[in-house]
């Protein structure tokens, strides 16, 4: 994927990783930040992979195929699905939306190419067409609308009626505060949906049969599940965040290991936050050190029923 054009704007700040084609911040992610909880402005997210399923089959394809309900999909309403494994760990997530004639979906930068094989693999006699997108789609985000695409050679036309532009790192941080898992950084190989909070958002549980369903459904009805998404404040003595990956553990000279670390930000009002996957049984009010940094908890994840329970900010 080539940079995106919006990064030629006034103060922009490259991302890093695979971030780095879109903006971080454009001079001010504290300044970004509180224009997006006012509802305005944009963030750019043409960095992220767009694919296109069309075909008179698609949703009944994609209902038996994902952990979401798809037979009745309204057209322009958004929606989250996960591709789980046999033993219902998450092996892809995309979101999405119907125009009546055809799925049009996002996933993460450079994780559509894995899923697209996947469903190249599953459609047997199914009448749908998978077509990549990314080339010509960008994905936008609005605080009033949500996530929208738009044709890419139209995204600088549109950043200029939908303007201030904020980066990646405020909407990250709002995203964090908000215990919004996001796949690929937060998840890990081991990752099942109860864990992060999916049941509701892209776990629909009146439905069929799909693939790791039987691991969903127990653990829902019995509870406890292996870890659990936590939002970690970490001190604020140290001028950095955690990395990617780091492992979290007991504080208090402990060095036993309880999680890892996912994305973190510097939030405008909570100051350094970060998502972090820990086992179900670390003590919820337990003082936690990752990456060097001191850290306290805020549940996201309830430890015993596995749903989200924190309200969203």
């Amino acid at each position: 994927m080539t940079d995106s054009p919006l990064l030629t704007l006034p103060g922009a700040v490259a991302g890093n990783g695979i971030d780095a084609p879109v903006a971080a911040h454009y001079g001010s992610f504290n300044t970004e930040q509180r224009a997006l909880e006012a509802g305005e402005g944009f963030v750019d997210l043409s960095h992220h992979d767009v694919f296109r399923i069309a075909g008179p089959d698609r949703l009944t394809w994609l209902h038996s195929l994902t952990t979401q309900y798809f037979l009745d999909l309204a057209p322009d309403v958004a929606t989250q699905g996960l591709i789980l494994s046999p033993n219902g760990h998450v092996e892809h997530e995309f979101r999405g939306t119907d125009d009546g004639e055809a799925f049009t979906a996002w996933t993460e930068p450079g994780a559509s190419a894995a899923l697209v094989e996947f469903l190249e693999r599953m459609k047997f006699m199914t009448r749908v067409d998978i077509t990549d997108e990314t080339a010509a789609q960008a994905l936008t985000w609005r605080p009033a609308t949500g996530y929208r695409l738009v044709p890419r050679d139209q995204l600088t036309t549109y950043a200029e009626a939908a303007g201030p532009a904020a980066g990646l790192w405020a909407f990250e941080a709002l995203r964090i505060a908000r215990g919004e898992a996001r796949f690929g950084i937060d998840t890990d190989h081991r990752s099942i949906p109860n864990e992060m909070g999916w049941i509701g958002p892209a776990v629909h549980l009146d439905k069929g049969c799909y693939r790791g369903q039987e691991t969903v459904a127990r653990v829902h009805t019995l509870g406890r599940p292996p870890r659990r998404l936590t939002l970690l404040h970490l001190d604020g003595s140290e001028n950095r965040l955690p990395e990617v990956g780091a492992d979290v553990v007991l504080g208090g000279g402990g060095e036993k290991v309880v999680g890892y670390v996912g994305s973190s930000a510097r939030h405008h009002e909570l100051g350094p936050i970060a998502l972090a996957v820990l086992k179900r049984n670390t003590p919820v009010d337990a003082p936690l050190l990752t990456d060097g940094i001191d850290a306290a908890q805020e549940i996201v994840v309830d430890p015993e029923v596995g749903l989200h329970v924190r309200p969203l900010r």
